[in-house]
């Protein structure tokens, strides 16, 4: 495992939003990974999301369809196996997030928590968005690290964000009634024009703030595009009850400090 984020990329991650941790996961770890996603993938291992139940641009319209079986996530990363678990509570992982932080490190069972995939037929176009839009804690202070386990670029469906979006207060009428930006508002089109789509090779582990705008096109490839994603929060910040958000067990994953 690579040595956590520098404090120049903390920087970055407080002052863009995002950061790109080059080879931060290693060479086998991502094999591994990989092979146990293609795996339940392919044997469709519970819980899955599938692309049709979301009915986002480019899904089949229903399970029935071609293309119904496409799986769009594979749910609860951190309880399908050991090495996944092992990942998200990864030295590095904690002790970037306990710096970025300034306390313990909390990971959240109920958001994300996925090997999210794309598939080049029907995988489907996900609009721009900030994660926290159905999430229920009570600060906006959560980050997320995605784990490409191959190359991901704008031909793939890589992520695209805007940055610096994370401290923008934007008014509720630029965004639907599902909390996408509105593309036709002028406004928001100048906003995803500053968007960047950073090419993530193998072992790159993307950081983003849950306020940061981001969006992904279709895979225009060949092969299925799959990605590891986990969310963190600190102590201070807390899931409110009764919600989604508290609906699974948390765990802590700090260094010990003592």
């Amino acid at each position: 495992m690579s040595s956590p984020l520098t404090a120049d990329q903390l920087d970055a991650l407080r002052e863009q939003g995002f950061v790109v941790a080059r080879a931060f996961a290693p060479a086998v770890l991502c094999d591994t990974l990989r092979a146990l996603a293609l795996r339940h993938l392919e044997q469709a291992v519970a819980p899955v999301e599938y692309e049709a139940d979301l009915a986002y641009p480019g899904a089949p319209p229903s399970r029935q369809a071609a293309g119904g079986a496409t799986v769009r996530r594979l749910l609860d990363a951190y309880a399908r196996d050991p090495a996944f678990a092992d990942w998200a509570a990864a030295p590095a992982v904690a002790a970037s997030l306990q710096s970025y932080f300034g306390e313990a490190v909390i990971l959240s069972r109920a958001h994300h928590n996925c090997v999210m995939t794309k598939h080049p037929r029907f995988g489907s176009l996900t609009g721009w968005h900030r994660d926290i839009r159905y999430w229920s804690f009570d600060r906006e202070e959560l980050v997320s690290t995605w784990l490409a386990l191959g190359r991901e670029t704008n031909h793939n469906g890589g992520l695209w964000l805007v940055p610096g979006s994370h401290r923008m207060d934007l008014p509720a009428d630029r965004f639907d009634a599902a909390q996408f930006l509105r593309e036709d508002v002028p406004e928001n089109a100048a906003l995803i024009g500053t968007a960047v789509s950073p090419v993530l090779e193998p072992g790159d582990v993307l950081f983003f703030h849950c306020r940061t705008l981001h969006a992904a096109s279709r895979n225009h490839g060949e092969q299925v595009k799959l990605s590891v994603v986990h969310t963190y929060h600190g102590a201070g910040t807390h899931p409110r009850p009764g919600t989604r958000s508290a609906s699974k067990p948390e765990v802590p994953v700090s260094l010990a400090t003592g």
